[in-house]
């Protein structure tokens, strides 16, 4: 830490000489464009001083994505892993699952029993009820609290408009869509109703997916070549007639939202909301390709329950000339997580008993923000935040053949608590017209308690009560310069406190593999550096670079661990490892983001992108070092777009670098059957190209017809750390009205 505030103090009298340097000029659209996750309030973006990405409505629309991951992957910034076609897991700047925030019109959707692994709690939100979404790159611990250390994933979903005019305003918008990769059908209906003072909006989509296809040109490793079935009162298995197709993928997605909106004066205004989300039954594809060292499939089924999530939302927005506050904001949420995990062996004793376990998280929450302009050049943001989070864990043993049920251990504690407690503060000092200057701080409890079950396993502790804390702070600057352009560096420290998840789990993590809990974990304690620029560099051409650092002490990784003096139990019938979580290493990661535009012609754009990420994990211990799990390979896309009133048409790249055998993190090479393999026969991934279209066609005012064509020269390839492979040559048809 004590380098990152030298490099601060260097670079500072820098950027204060370079706001006299050039000529004032006015800022360009895109540096005046309004974001609101930087802070929490709406603030312009030549004022924030971290790097961050805006997703439109009219890019997710163009775009036609199937699921809110796929959304975020089309920023070709963040990287989307997946484990089965009902998922999808972000990674930001070498980071994933709990140690990245999801937002939800404000609300923090991580929850206690984020994982490690990768989660895939993001598919919960409606791609085609996203108004915007914006990617905060780096941590955001200042302003959401423990968990955002590599970025905020920031969404905000259809707002009520409310009517300019003296008469009801009505707007409806329809969507039906069908791709060939996985035949989906889904269908989408939005309508508002406004007033002068009243508005409604009501959002809902249906989505069925069947088995995805995969390419034809590619690794032999990927494909599908047999599959397991139920023959009577016997498990086998078939071959697959088209292994390119992934036989038990396929499932169906169920969205609604309503919005109700009440603004009696134009100072103060309240919404409520109703956000509903449900699966089918999910196949966890990456478990049913595995085999045992025979060639034998080790699970006979192994599915996701129907994931459920709601939310109940209450905002205020209130604007006074008050002492204390120009504008204030309360939100309070309700939500309901509900997940069940579903398994059974293949072959061995316990092959007609399927395993079932089941998890649910109520969480409450309360947030007040403040913003209060102290004169002209000064404004302050401040605020409070209050989290409590309930897990419910049940699980049964079921025979398929008879229904009898029995008892076996559950996933998590059940009745354990996760709380946090939070104030923070933030200031942004306009220090000339052209220099910017923001300064945040935020203290954070996290309570966590854990009672546990010794009915199963003889723990050598019946509960565990955790209370952590943290101070955290940023400090940046961005400044103006001449052609529009800014320049801007953040220093920012983040933290993530163990949940329910890390201290209490119990599960296989692999098979002949199982996680024990660990009551003694500490949180873990990131610093980041980050320098970039972004703008006008010439007419018509604009560049957004960001070099940062990040490094993460005490880090939570999975490691071997004994379980009252023994290196393994038995667990569901099989003699597994006992591994566990535990505060051992050092994450350093270290990269370049890079992305151009250029509007070359009237009507033609250029943009391109690329992504260049590495790090090591370090055991302090043993000295041992090594990749992380979370870091991808190099990626990007380039695209060059035609817009006129009618037309919008894409033509686009996305390429993925490859990582070597020797490169690859030692998790990821334990889930060998994953990936590829070189000409030694060791696990690697390789690198992948796709070339793409979208269009977009609106003949009259009130009908658009999109089409797509993706991974046009049919490539067979899977995303890094993914269990699933990619779709193949895949056609988007879509057909939105509108009044």
């Amino acid at each position: 830490m004590k380098k990152l505030l030298i490099l601060a103090l260097a670079v500072l009298p820098g950027l204060l000489r370079a706001q006299d340097t050039g000529a004032k000029s006015d800022t360009t659209t895109y540096l005046q464009e309004v974001v609101v996750a930087a802070n929490r309030w709406e603030q312009n973006l030549r004022e924030v001083s971290a790097r961050l990405t805006i997703l439109s409505q009219a890019d997710i629309q163009l775009q036609n994505p199937q699921t809110a991951a796929d959304l975020l992957g089309f920023t070709n910034q963040v990287f989307i892993q997946k484990s089965q076609l009902g998922g999808g897991s972000p990674m930001i700047r070498g980071f994933a699952t709990n140690r990245v925030m999801l937002v939800i019109d404000g609300v923090r959707m991580n929850n206690a029993i984020f994982r490690g692994g990768n989660v895939q709690n993001v598919i919960s939100l409606d791609a085609n009820a996203i108004r915007e979404a914006e990617v905060v790159f780096g941590p955001g611990s200042v302003m959401y609290g423990s968990d955002a250390i590599g970025g905020v994933m920031d969404f905000h979903t259809l707002r009520p408009e409310l009517s300019t005019a003296g008469t009801l305003q009505v707007k409806a918008n329809a969507l039906v869509r069908y791709s060939t990769a996985n035949k989906e059908n889904t269908g989408h209906v939005d309508v508002n109703l406004g007033s002068r003072k009243w508005a409604f909006i009501g959002s809902i989509t249906r989505s069925v997916f069947d088995d995805l296809r995969m390419g034809s040109h590619g690794p032999e490793e990927y494909t599908r070549p047999d599959y397991q079935m139920r023959d009577g009162s016997a498990d086998i298995a078939v071959t697959n007639p088209d292994p390119n197709v992934q036989v038990k993928t396929g499932y169906d997605q169920l969205n609604g939202l309503a919005k109700f909106r009440f603004a009696p004066h134009a100072n103060l205004d309240f919404t409520y909301s109703y956000h509903y989300s449900e699966t089918s039954d999910v196949p966890r594809y990456d478990r049913l390709i595995l085999k045992n060292s025979s060639g034998v499939f080790t699970s006979a089924e192994w599915y996701y329950g129907p994931q459920r999530w709601t939310m109940h939302h209450l905002a205020v927005n209130y604007r006074a000339d008050l002492i204390l506050f120009d504008r204030a904001r309360f939100i309070t949420a309700y939500q309901d997580y509900s997940e069940s995990r579903h398994n059974r062996n293949f072959t061995g004793s316990n092959r007609n008993r399927m395993t079932e376990r089941f998890e649910r998280v109520p969480a409450l929450s309360f947030n007040l923000d403040l913003e209060k302009q102290l004169n002209s050049r000064m404004a302050l943001f401040y605020g409070a935040e209050w989290v409590t989070n309930q897990v419910e864990s049940t699980a049964q043993r079921r025979d398929i053949v008879t229904g009898t049920l029995s008892p076996v251990s559950t996933r998590y504690p059940n009745d354990s608590e996760w709380r946090s407690a939070a104030a923070y503060v933030s200031m942004r000092y306009n220090a000339t017209d052209r220099l910017t200057l923001n300064a945040s701080a935020r203290y954070t409890n996290v309570y966590t308690y854990a009672p546990f079950d010794t009915t199963f396993f003889d723990f050598e502790f019946t509960e565990a009560t955790l209370r952590n804390s943290a101070i955290n702070g940023s400090l940046g600057a961005a400044v103006l310069l001449a052609n529009d352009f800014k320049l801007y560096y953040n220093l920012s420290t983040g933290f993530r406190a163990p949940n329910v998840d890390d201290i209490g789990k119990v599960f296989d993590s692999q098979p002949g593999a199982v996680v024990a809990p660990n009551p003694t974990l500490t949180p873990e304690k990131s610093y980041s550096a980050e320098l970039g620029y972004t703008g006008q560099v010439a007419k018509g051409l604009f560049i957004d670079f960001a070099g940062y650092i990040t490094l993460l002490d005490d880090a939570i990784v999975r490691g071997p661990f004994q379980f009252n003096g023994q290196d393994s139990i038995d667990y569901d019938g099989t003699q597994s490892q006992v591994l566990a979580l535990q505060n051992t290493n050092q994450i350093n990661v270290l990269g370049g983001q890079f992305a151009l535009r250029y509007d070359f012609w009237r009507h033609w754009q250029l943009q391109s992108s690329i992504n260049i990420q590495v790090g090591r994990e370090r055991d302090p211990a043993s000295g041992e070092s090594f990749s992380p799990t979370h870091v991808p390979p190099t990626f990007g896309s380039t695209q060059i777009r035609y817009q006129n009133k009618k037309w919008t048409a894409m033509a686009y790249v996305t390429y993925n670098g490859a990582i070597r055998a020797e490169s690859l993190a030692l998790t990821e090479r334990a889930d060998s059957h994953l990936y590829a393999k070189d000409a030694d026969g060791r696990p690697y991934a390789p690198s992948w190209t796709t070339w793409n279209f979208k269009g977009s066609y609106t003949p009259v005012k009130y009908l658009t017809v999109d089409i797509g064509l993706e991974n046009i020269f049919d490539i067979r390839y899977r995303p890094y750390s993914s269990g699933i492979t990619a779709p193949g040559r895949n056609v988007i048809i879509s057909l939105r009205a509108r009044i």
